[in-house]
């Protein structure tokens, strides 16, 4: 079925592909400009659309750096109703910045400084205006966005769905052919079994086959305990082995979220899944608290994932939720050891030989 798929679709795909085989190769041969910014600018991205980690793994990067560089975060913004560029502060919406982008900034708060902008070459000075002590830029989601010339690319493939195996959309999941991986930095394969073996990594890198100046990471995730959306109250794992839980989710790969709550619970009541950045509406929520009300269990709560708390935070919805057991399961990234050693090494190193002078 998928194999007649692909043959429907080819001339679509050959199309598109040609279109990004062009803009490509004016950009390797000088027609089209990349500008290049005096200070260190990491991107962070990947060559399918959605769901290999880049927000975790720009939380990583964040934690590494803050306590000694000035660190700020330039996204798109995903899904915003605000247009052009845009500097966050500490009570910005999602409709304002971005699901995203809000947890980042809710997260680290003051400890950063965050903006999104289309046009990251307009974004970069203008962050640098709003943000002039800033020592290193994290560019989210930006390896297609080539009139910016980063200093470090990493690209991000999902363990369960390496490029190597994709195609170009509509065929497949990609948004530019495989060989884009060739302007990575550094490559990782996110989402991998935590167990995963030294055998099976070595398969992995052998299958991607890296360019000399390529370095091939492994990351996997790590839940953490359940945090209430509006209140903050925490509910370690081991509590809900006899809760009964109703869960949905606006993302574009939920199988590990589900995966994970389902082999730690009770029971599922249901999982509703929504497309990627989803803005509910009040009827869904409504429709979802009456499926949760009309079950009979005495101990049972609602769960979802942080970036779609972060879309629940507006009065609207707080007048609906605020009185049920809403909990959201944070989600982060680990390095196997000593992929976490010399990635660290590696990222520090290059921010120390590339800082401004001031």
């Amino acid at each position: 079925m998928m194999i007649l798929f692909r043959i429907l679709v080819a001339p679509f795909t050959l199309l598109y592909g040609s279109i990004l085989y062009i803009r490509n190769l004016c950009y390797n041969k000088g027609l089209l400009t990349e500008t290049f910014f005096e200070l260190p600018i990491i991107n962070v991205g990947n060559l399918a659309f959605g769901g290999t980690g880049k927000t975790p793994h720009i939380e990583y990067l964040i934690h590494l750096l803050k306590n000694n560089y000035k660190v700020a975060i330039l996204s798109r913004g995903y899904k915003r109703k605000t247009i052009g560029y845009f500097f966050a502060n500490n009570e910005s919406t999602a409709a304002e910045i971005g699901d995203e982008p809000l947890q980042i900034k809710q997260k680290f708060k003051n400890e950063i400084d965050l903006a999104v902008s289309e046009n990251r070459v307009i974004g970069v000075p203008n962050l640098l205006f709003d943000a002039p002590e800033t020592d290193i830029i994290l560019l989210d989601d930006a390896f297609q966005h080539r009139a910016i010339k980063a200093g470090l690319n990493i690209l991000l493939t999902d363990y369960h769905n390496l490029f190597t195996q994709d195609y170009l959309t509509p065929s497949g999941t990609l948004r530019e052919y495989r060989a884009g991986f060739k302007r990575a930095d550094i490559i990782i394969v996110t989402k991998c079994e935590a167990d995963l073996t030294e055998n099976a990594k070595q398969k992995i890198i052998a299958e991607i086959k890296p360019l000399a100046h390529q370095i091939v990471y492994f990351s996997y995730q790590k839940f953490s305990a359940l945090v209430h959306f509006y209140n903050n109250t925490i509910l370690p794992i081991h509590e809900i082995r006899k809760t009964d839980l109703l869960l949905f989710s606006g993302i574009a790969k939920a199988t590990s979220f589900e995966n994970y709550l389902q082999s730690n619970s009770n029971t599922i009541i249901d999982a509703w899944q929504f497309g990627d950045h989803h803005n509910f509406t009040t009827e869904e929520i409504t429709k979802l608290l009456a499926v949760f009300d009309s079950n009979s269990s005495t101990n049972k709560i609602i769960v979802s994932t942080e970036k779609d708390s972060m879309r629940l935070m507006t009065d609207e919805f707080k007048a609906l939720l605020l009185n049920y057991p809403i909990y959201y399961l944070p989600l982060e990234i680990a390095f196997f050891e000593n992929d976490k050693t010399n990635f660290n090494k590696q990222i520090l190193n290059y921010v120390d030989q590339n800082k401004r002078s001031y």
